[in-house]
């Protein structure tokens, strides 16, 4: 009943908020509108069949099924030739006059403007409540002593302390900057006892998100996540939860280190030691050949055991100090884009509906206050992309609107019929092309969920004493979203 009461909780929770981004939108295009007294026909939230409608002083107001737009209905931001055929149509209605192009700029640039109004409201909340932020230090686990990394001279134990010429101070911030890098091979700063050293470290693709990661294994147990049936692992009685502590006498520091033992050792009685809740258990497995690779697996999902520990930081970054960190990552990712063939990160690395609605519950279920850090961001983005110069956005409408003020006269309604249609086709495409990449996903996401988190309040914190381990250290930038 608890684990039920949670997943509503976290239900409503993304709806009520992603559509609140959705309502400010909208009316801003509403309230502008009336006030360059345009009619407006229908103000709704959502999308598809009507869950409560009621029309007032002549406009339906509308709520409806699919919590992924909305939209306000102004007959007068389309041109003054379709105007009129509508206006025909009516059946002696009185007619519309159509709305002046500096009206319509207006009204299609208020809905991006109140997002982010509505984005500094939420940050101006964020900074008296204060934001968690990672604290989790970028320890390397077990180096292979047959990789190039250990040739190099890194150790387990090892802290990275710079990516790029950049600052890191958790594995999210290293795995951004090699992410959206344009570079493979980038200059990597780690530090031993107090001694640091910089290495050249080469980034590679991985195979299961797709994305540049360095061959960097971070510092924790793993922990069983599935145990598949008629498996060595369920023949052992190995269950979900348990921490893996030693492999054939080895010390296990790190997922990766614990899958290429297993794999080193087919058809071999291996002893391994688990952690089960407060039970220590040494159990013996004899992990099974793969006749495809010739190599042994036990047949178990694994995972990471990191728990990720958030200091929450009061108070909270200013308003404009989390603009600038959005403004930087957007940048960023954009870059990233332009860029693919040297990044790798393409447009199915970015996220949809789903994606979004999935980022945002793992958010709600961690911290509320993550949760409106993500919906800065998220309103942010909205403005941008639906600033876009592309029919069927808002862009799209003041680029219309600007060409008819600088030409004196209209747009052809045949060529702003076929560009909304066309463009309409395209975005209803590419929508469709990321919620895909979103499904496939959704099993790393649903990791967030599993992970274990920690928030940990503190007093307003004094500026860090450098050497004082008591101190707190400056906090991190919040963590980023998935491009």
């Amino acid at each position: 009943m608890h684990a039920f009461l949670e997943y509503l909780w976290v239900a409503v929770a993304v709806v009520l908020m992603f559509g609140a981004s959705i309502f400010v939108h909208e009316l801003g295009h509403f309230a502008v509108a009336l006030w360059q007294r345009m009619r407006v026909e229908a103000f709704a939230i959502g999308f598809g069949p009507r869950i409560w409608s009621q029309v007032r002083n002549g406009i339906e107001y509308s709520v409806r099924w699919i919590p992924a737009g909305g939209f306000v209905r102004l007959p007068q931001m389309i041109t003054a030739p379709a105007l009129a055929g509508a206006n025909a149509a009516g059946g002696g209605a009185k007619p519309l006059p159509p709305a002046p192009p500096f009206s319509r700029i207006l009204v299609a640039f208020a809905g991006p403007l109140m997002n982010v109004v509505f984005a500094f409201a939420v940050a101006a909340i964020l900074y008296f409540t204060g934001l968690p932020v990672p604290v989790n230090p970028a320890v390397v686990g077990h180096v292979d002593p047959e990789s190039p990394e250990y040739a190099l001279g890194i150790r387990d134990g090892d802290r990275v302390v710079e990516v790029a010429g950049k600052p890191v101070k958790s594995w999210e911030d290293v795995h951004e900057i090699v992410m959206l890098s344009r570079v493979n091979t980038m200059p990597v700063m780690f530090e031993r006892e107090g001694q640091r050293a910089t290495y050249d470290l080469t980034a590679e693709v991985n195979p299961v998100i797709g994305l540049k990661m360095l061959n960097l294994d971070p510092q924790d147990h793993p922990v069983v996540r599935e145990v598949m049936k008629d498996s060595a692992a369920e023949a052992v009685g190995l269950k979900p939860g348990d921490t893996v502590l030693s492999f054939a006498q080895v010390p296990i520091a790190g997922r990766e280190q614990f899958i290429k033992l297993i794999q080193q050792r087919p058809e071999k009685p291996t002893e391994l030691v688990i952690q089960r809740g407060e039970e220590t258990l040494t159990l013996t497995i004899t992990p099974r050949l793969n006749p495809a690779t010739q190599m042994g697996l036990i047949g178990a999902s694994i995972g990471s055991s990191s728990q990720v520990v958030y200091v929450v930081q009061k108070p909270g970054p200013t308003p404009w100090e989390n603009f600038v960190d959005v403004w930087n990552k957007t940048i960023g990712t954009i870059g990233a884009l332009i860029y693919s063939k040297q990044t790798g990160v393409g447009a199915k690395d970015l996220s949809g509906p789903v994606g979004i609605f999935a980022m945002l519950a793992a958010q709600v279920s961690t911290d509320y206050r993550l949760a409106l850090n993500f919906l800065v961001l998220l309103n942010i983005n909205l403005a941008i992309l639906n600033l876009l110069p592309i029919p069927v956005l808002d862009g799209g409408h003041i680029l219309m609107a600007l060409f008819e003020k600088i030409r004196g006269r209209p747009l052809s309604f045949k060529f702003i019929e076929y560009a909304t249609t066309g463009f309409a086709l395209l975005l209803i495409s590419f929508m469709l092309y990321v919620t895909f990449f979103d499904l496939k996903r959704l099993p790393l996401i649903r990791l967030l969920f599993d992970r274990e988190t920690r928030i940990e309040q503190v007093a307003p914190a004094n500026p860090a004493v450098p050497g004082n381990p008591s101190s707190p250290a400056p906090a991190p930038a919040p963590a980023p979203a998935t491009p």
